[in-house]
């Protein structure tokens, strides 16, 4: 996922399996048909679109690294019994500059101006 995050955000686009294979052979020595196994697996589980592209597939994230990981985060708050808990204990765990990144979010969303 994270080759294919970075090739959308230099504006490349979609990957073949062979692109993969080439970026993350300095990194691990993984056989071309495993990552055509992994690509194939993510696809079918809906984190990639796909497009034929001659004889191979051309890979493309669904979502940003961000929408992603928002994801998750849903999914782990939904694991809890007591949303209200686990949502203070994050923002108590947080940084104040994430607390104004997080306070201009809401203000946006609940059309708040913000103060000057």
């Amino acid at each position: 996922m994270e080759v294919l995050w970075a090739r959308e955000d230099a504006g490349s686009g979609a990957a073949t399996a062979r692109d993969v294979s080439r970026a993350l052979a300095g990194d691990r020595d993984l056989a071309h048909t495993t990552v055509m196994t992994v690509l194939d697996r993510l696809a079918k589980k809906g984190f990639l679109d796909r497009e034929r592209d001659g004889r191979a597939w051309r890979y493309r994230p669904v979502e940003s690294r961000e929408g992603y990981i928002a994801e998750l985060m849903l999914g782990a708050l939904n694991e809890t019994g007591d949303r209200d808990a686990a949502l203070v204990h994050f923002v108590r765990s947080v940084s104040s500059d994430e607390i104004d990144v997080l306070r201009q979010a809401l203000d946006g969303v609940t059309g708040k101006e913000p103060p000057a």
